[in-house]
């Protein structure tokens, strides 16, 4: 078992950063790509930013530029660096990795429980 926990998450008002942390942990595994969603009221789920096992980032439109995500492998933790927040950022945000458990030649994508972020006008 793998599991994935989020934090960082807040009530910060237009204009602020926050740092999201998320931290795997369990089993033996390895990580190939990490991913940050998140998800609105009344909205359906969307993809943040992805980075793969080698750095390589893609961010959604409405991200770019205010939005950095990047990991450390030695800590098994993938963050979400977000400035310049806006009022449409607030959502449940919401951590996704590609695991491979150690023994097994397949990979399974795990998520966390999610982090609230509210960002006040």
């Amino acid at each position: 078992q793998v599991q994935l926990v989020e934090s960082g998450g807040g009530l910060v008002q237009a204009g602020g950063s926050l740092r999201l942390s998320c931290a795997a942990s369990g089993s033996p595994f390895s990580i190939n790509a990490m991913r940050w969603y998140r998800q609105a009221p009344g909205k359906q789920r969307e993809l943040v930013a992805t980075i793969s096992s080698g750095g390589s980032t893609n961010y959604a439109d409405s991200v770019k530029g205010r939005f950095t995500i990047s990991r450390d492998n030695a800590k098994n933790t993938v963050y979400l660096q977000m400035n310049s927040l806006k009022p449409e950022d607030t959502a449940v945000y919401y951590c996704n990795a590609d695991v491979r458990p150690e023994g097994r030649p397949n990979t399974f994508r795990y998520w966390g429980q999610g982090t609230q972020v509210t960002v006040s006008s």
